[in-house]
């Protein structure tokens, strides 16, 4: 069995709903309770999981929140001398 995600028009819903009760021997409705809690669940995790596929691949790299922390300091630095007035 495949699960698929359908948007149905509001006008539509009834409707819809018929060919659902039509054909229930082939298909079954169920909510998602992860959509429920945040409607863009999957495209996150699409996401994320490319995030994490780019550090194993070492597209991307990680560093540390205290080298983070340096090099944002350093730049606000670097911009108060130069636009300072």
């Amino acid at each position: 069995m495949q699960n698929i995600a359908i948007q149905v028009q509001d006008d539509y819903v009834q409707d819809f709903m018929k060919y659902v009760n039509n054909h229930s021997e082939n298909i079954t409705i169920s909510k998602d309770t992860n959509l429920e809690f945040d409607p863009y669940f999957y495209d996150r995790k699409r996401e994320l999981q490319q995030i994490r596929d780019d550090i194993k691949n070492e597209k991307s790299t990680l560093i540390s929140f205290d080298d983070f922390e340096d090099k944002t300091n350093n730049l606000e630095k670097e911009l108060e001398v130069k636009y300072a007035n």
